[in-house]
């Protein structure tokens, strides 16, 4: 979306008068929102793909542990990939699916507040680096026509294409 073509301002708008049933927030907070589940998601992305690991590293209570990639799977977060151990039973290791991996922005953002906010004063446990360079990594909100977004001050809510106004009943 070019800046021509941006949506207008909309006059009068007042987040009351619209609904939150479709909010795509709620419904991503109903599949991440439970305290383990980014936990999972962050172990997945630095290569613990294993539940005994996963377990052991986190110290999730197992049948949590099971429940949040059960729901991941579901959603179609994660994927299961049988292996054996020589001598084993066959197992699962879970993997990223494209729509896991998109989203990785969603951690490092949550990465980023947390060396804003909770980090010690010896820093971030955690670096993310770019493969290619090597330096840091880290998020930056854009408008549409490659604008940064340097303060929540500088974006304001409208309605989108899918937005319903609230019933009075």
């Amino acid at each position: 979306m070019t800046a021509l073509n941006a949506a207008p301002p909309v006059r009068g708008y007042d987040a009351l008068d619209w609904s939150v049933d479709n909010c795509p927030i709620g419904r991503a907070m109903e599949i991440l929102g439970e305290r383990w589940t980014v936990v999972v998601l962050r172990e997945v992305f630095n290569g613990i793909r294993r539940f005994d690991d996963l377990r052991i590293r986190t110290d999730i209570p197992r049948q949590v542990l099971s429940n949040r990639l059960a729901k991941l799977v579901e959603h179609g977060i994660l994927r299961r990939v049988p292996y054996r151990e020589p001598g084993a039973r066959q197992r699962d290791e879970y993997r990223l699916t494209e729509k896991g991996f998109d989203l990785y922005p969603l951690l490092i953002a949550i990465r980023d507040w947390g060396d804003k906010y909770l980090a010690g004063p010896e820093g971030s446990p955690l670096t993310i680096i770019h493969r290619d360079c090597g330096a840091v990594v880290h998020t930056e909100v854009h408008c549409a026509a490659g604008h940064t977004v340097e303060s929540p001050r500088d974006a304001v809510p409208r309605p989108g294409p899918g937005a319903k106004r609230r019933s009075n009943d």
